[in-house]
């Protein structure tokens, strides 16, 4: 189960990526922030046991929208490894 549901929409250039999490809202995010620090910026308690190493997946989320085409080598490895499918990490997507 992934422990988030999230939105992300790309703006125009050099605008700041919109985020939303289901039943938080709306929010800008800096363009170079990792999605983990994102959503803790906005006082959601995400997990992140591994400090951003794709290893624990305490991170997981769901896109609904706007999911990241880039994976890391990383958490294609360790969603496989731990059988997760349709979840992304977190802690590895800018």
């Amino acid at each position: 189960d992934c422990l988030y549901e999230i939105e992300q929409q790309n703006t125009n250039e050099g605008a700041m990526p919109k985020l939303t999490i289901e039943g938080v809202g709306s929010f800008e995010v800096a363009s170079d922030a990792r999605l983990v620090q994102a959503i803790r910026d906005q006082g959601v308690d995400q997990l992140h046991a591994c400090g951003g190493k794709a290893r624990c997946t305490t991170c997981r989320v769901e896109f609904v929208a706007g999911e990241p085409e880039k994976m890391t080598q990383a958490e294609k490895d360790i969603l496989a490894a731990r059988g997760l499918s349709g979840c992304r990490l977190s802690c590895q997507i800018l």
